[in-house]
């Protein structure tokens, strides 16, 4: 059984998005980083707002892709340092950091909502 239930994990989605919008402008990061992040960020609520899920408005897409999408985009925060080699070590870290908590929630995370209906 995985630890993270389809409810805890929409409570993750949500603040994920404020996190990966917020971080960036809090910490002056650069317009490159920022906008990479805000991008995640809105392709993060989109799909979470689409998701069959407790959190979900519009319900049309399975957690299974749900969590499908998430490790894409843990995947592709764990590869964006590599797309920006002239950034600070600390912010490469962090968009490292950043897609492995996604990939580990995703991993960890039950792809059946308690109703699913």
């Amino acid at each position: 059984m995985k630890p993270i239930n389809t409810k805890a994990h929409g409570v993750l989605d949500y603040l994920s998005v404020g996190l990966l919008c917020a971080l960036p402008r809090a910490l002056g990061w650069s317009p490159r980083v920022t906008n990479l992040l805000t991008a995640s960020a809105a392709g993060t609520l989109v799909y979470s707002l689409l998701t069959r899920y407790e959190l979900g408005v519009v319900r049309v897409l399975p957690m299974k892709a749900h969590l499908g999408l998430d490790a894409a985009s843990g995947a592709s925060l764990c590869l964006a340092p590599l797309c920006v080699p002239d950034e600070p070590e600390t912010v490469r870290a962090a968009l490292l950091g950043l897609g492995l908590f996604e990939l580990a929630v995703t991993l960890s995370s039950q792809s059946k909502p308690f109703q699913e209906g």
